[in-house]
């Protein structure tokens, strides 16, 4: 049994063994793990950098936290677990979070790990991160009273920030290494330094990346495996055929078409793993610009909601996989998301009629007005999932023209020069919606040049309102009531179209285990994984 503090008023909770709990306090098979092997991972596309200390682009995820740890990791249900942090103990106030480090942790360059580490990648991950402006917009002060104690000191309450601190969503850094540099653009983002189970040794560009046994990891005998190898391939077919022939051991992310899912689920020697994304729960979503003059009259979003079918989504486009969503949060966020909200029937007379008299009525050609649709490169529901848009608005008089991009041109466009009508994305929602939902429609969050965060240029005063006092509120109800109206508005206004909770699935190899032992997935560390003996 492996006890620790947390929570709010800082009472004593332990986690009971279920097979072996290491010294995470995560629970694991029973099993004897093999040690040595390699286990090879897959990616859809390569990440741009390999570390998330300043950047969350979709892959960097999946190999930061091979190296760089986090203060603290969660359970199936995000209970914060042990990590670089031992103990953790909130004031009742909500404005002090004491963390008591783990000793005798080694950077993989042999430099100790201590609070000064943790105090520079905090101050940092608030200064460039592109969540971490917000996740740690309260944080005054990081208080290293001695090198095992690291005190976070707030202004206001931050409720979801016990649960912020996940190895992937905020990294602890060697001060010594990035201190006195620009952090963004610091050549260890490439080769990182961390304190994690594997060290890095190569990335071939357009390839893969190969990281090694840490040795000296502090969670002895973890790592299991000898090293790692993380492969991009960008085609879906050949990524189907890598999976089916053995070549990959985890593939995250449902990267295969969902036409292929049930024929991969007859294989003998390939698993499904639905849990790991507890930490994620992603969303697809239409976004509309709101700086378009069509777009600002909200009659004419309501049209489009009804005459886009997220049925026809969820049935024909991801195969029956996910969930039709009627508002911004997954429904595996069980306590926020609100089943009930308001919908749109699909009507394509009543669509008329908005656009009628919202004064675009059809021309000699049929045509009410001509727009570009843009959809984010990731997988194959996005491509299939614009084109029938493109068809279904083509009924009511909207042409639209599809556009195809690679993933930074599509960022760019969207984000930085505003090049856009509408795009059909995907968002994370992430383990709280103070940090996953509302960087989409909170006003202060229209940044351009900022990625995924407020595309549309959304403002609503109230909404506003809502969100910054669901920020620092302590009741965990009146967050919740919050949170159901912020939802009914949204709904009202249509800044956007949630359209499905997106299906994640990790397709693995049956010989590999206890590669999924946290909310983060195969997203964490995999210092657990082991290759099973055949």
């Amino acid at each position: 049994m492996t006890a620790f503090h947390t929570t709010r008023r800082g009472f004593l909770m332990a986690s009971v063994a279920f097979g072996a709990v290491s010294a995470t306090g995560l629970r694991v098979s029973s099993a004897t793990p093999a040690r040595g092997g390699t286990a090879t991972l897959l990616i859809a596309s390569e990440p741009p950098v390999l570390t998330t200390i300043a950047h969350t682009a979709y892959n960097s995820v999946y190999v930061s936290s091979k190296v760089t740890e986090g203060l603290l990791t969660y359970d199936f249900d995000l209970n914060p677990q042990p990590l670089l942090a031992t103990a953790w103990d909130i004031s009742p106030d909500g404005l002090r979070y004491t963390f008591t480090l783990r000793p005798n942790v080694k950077w993989h360059d042999g430099k100790p790990f201590t609070s000064a580490d943790v105090a520079f990648s905090i101050h940092t991950l608030k200064e460039v991160h592109p969540r971490g402006r917000n996740t740690f917009l309260s944080l005054t002060d990081v208080e290293t009273p001695d090198e095992l104690t690291a005190v976070l000191v707030l202004s206001k309450p931050a409720p979801y920030l016990i649960t912020a601190l996940a190895s992937a969503e905020s990294p602890i850094v060697p001060k010594h290494i990035y201190e006195g540099t620009k952090v963004t653009e610091n050549p260890t983002n490439l080769a990182p330094v961390g304190t994690g189970p594997f060290r890095f040794k190569e990335w071939v560009r357009g390839s893969h990346i190969v990281y090694e046994r840490n040795e000296d990891y502090w969670d002895a005998p973890r790592p299991y495996l000898d090293s790692l190898i993380v492969r991009f391939i960008p085609d879906s077919a050949a990524r189907s055929i890598a999976i089916e022939t053995g070549e990959i051991d985890l593939a995250p992310s449902t990267p295969v078409p969902y036409s292929d899912l049930d024929r991969f689920k007859a294989l003998p020697h390939i698993g499904f793993e639905e849990r790991g994304y507890q930490y994620n729960n992603g969303v697809s979503r239409i976004e509309f610009n709101l700086e378009r003059d069509f777009f600002k009259d909200v009659r004419v979003r309501r049209a489009f909601a009804h005459v886009i079918d997220r049925n026809v989504i969820f049935n024909t486009v991801n195969y029956g996989y996910g969930a039709p969503i009627p508002g911004p949060i997954n429904p595996k966020l069980t306590k926020w998301y609100v089943g009930d909200l308001k919908t749109y029937l699909i009507d394509l007379k009543a669509a008329e009629a908005l656009l009628d008299e919202a004064g675009y009525e059809r021309g000699s050609d049929g045509i009410r007005f001509r727009l570009n649709l843009d959809y984010v490169p990731s997988g194959e529901a996005y491509p299939r999932g614009a084109d029938y848009i493109r068809q279904a608005l083509a009924k009511v008089g909207i042409e639209v023209t599809v556009r195809t991009q690679d993933f930074a041109t599509y960022t760019k466009r969207i984000y930085t020069d505003r090049d856009f009508d509408f795009a059909y994305e995907g968002m994370s929602n992430l383990f709280d919606p103070t940090v996953g939902v509302q960087r989409l429609y909170w006003s202060k969050n229209f940044k351009p040049g900022v990625p995924f965060s407020n595309g549309a240029a959304y403002k609503n005063d109230k909404v506003d309102a809502l969100f910054e006092a669901s920020a620092i509120e302590l009741d965990d109800a009146k967050r919740v009531a919050q949170w159901k109206e912020i939802q009914e508005i949204l709904v009202e206004d249509l800044p956007a179209i949630d359209i499905v909770a997106a299906p994640e699935i990790t397709i693995y190899n049956k010989r590999i285990a206890d590669h999924t032992v946290t909310a983060e997935g195969i997203g964490g560390s995999l210092a657990h994984a082991y290759l099973v003996a055949s």
